[in-house]
């Protein structure tokens, strides 16, 4: 996801019957000109100062100059909609095994600030619902990714929430799973849909429509290795977000690719870049 703001946030004008193209339009303006910034979004929330997916981070991401806030979704044993991106808790937690197995109540408590510095000892794993609360009173958007493979019924939980927040039209719902992806055009054939991929074989166009994605969210290795992709995204209509670029060489090559988005572990000094650049 590319620069100026914060994320990846996708800028698509293609028109199509798919109903999330028209939302998308009404949300950012035009695909990137070579040369041109982009948006930025912060990983995690701002992880720059914060442990990465918990409400200080997002809180400081929503204070922040950034655009959009990018975070993960997991269900817990069951199902409540968690924020967290690996698939167990033993890295920023004090708690261990997988989220999947642990229901609400076994994670609630755990710490999940400690790991990151001792003065966030005692910070909590947060709901979406809570960080809907947060981002619901903001001008702030978010990119929600979707961890593993969900149902249509597993996809509804998240998108009953943003309906209840009246925030369906300032999320956009990402994974790499295709399934995933189908599921939530079903569930909520409305709001805005993005692939991840770490590479783009063939016509962008092609993955896309598979499941009505309006944009493709691919990795910095894979642009550099193939600079002419971001083109061939843009030919096809669709944005093109890059994740996840943390200096200055990654993001002078983003802006010079012309790249919708941006995702950054480092929002604020991306920030005071853009701005002396």
């Amino acid at each position: 996801m590319a620069v100026a703001s914060v994320l990846a946030v996708l800028l698509v004008v293609a028109v199509s019957p798919d109903a999330a193209r028209g939302n998308v339009t009404g949300m950012f303006d035009s695909l990137r000109s070579p040369g041109e910034a982009g948006f930025v979004a912060s990983h995690r929330g701002d992880s720059q100062g914060t442990p990465e997916n918990t409400l200080p981070a997002f809180e400081r991401a929503i204070a922040s100059d950034s655009a959009f806030v990018e975070t993960d979704i997991q269900l817990t044993s069951d199902e409540v909609p968690i924020l967290m991106h690996d698939w167990t808790l033993d890295r920023t937690t004090n708690g261990s095994g997988p989220v999947w197995a642990m229901s609400y109540n076994d994670i609630i408590g755990l710490d999940a600030g400690t790991w990151y510095d001792p003065a966030f000892a005692g910070t909590r794993v947060p709901t979406l619902q809570q960080l809907l609360a947060l981002l619901q009173p903001s001008t702030k958007s978010a990119i929600l990714e979707f961890k593993g493979s969900w149902t249509v019924r597993q996809t509804q939980i998240v998108t009953d929430l943003l309906d209840e927040y009246g925030l369906a039209n300032r999320v956009i719902l990402a994974s790499f799973d295709l399934m995933t992806l189908r599921a939530l055009r079903e569930a909520a054939p409305e709001v805005s849909r993005v692939i991840i991929a770490r590479s783009v074989v063939g016509d962008p166009a092609v993955l896309a429509a598979a499941c009505g994605a309006v944009a493709i969210v691919t990795s910095a290795r894979f642009i550099q290795s193939d600079p002419g992709a971001v083109g061939r995204i843009h030919d096809a209509g669709l944005g093109a977000l890059i994740y996840t670029l943390n200096d200055e060489a990654a993001w002078e090559q983003a802006i010079s690719l012309g790249a919708d988005g941006v995702i950054t572990d480092r929002p604020e000094t991306l920030s005071a870049w853009l701005a002396g650049g």
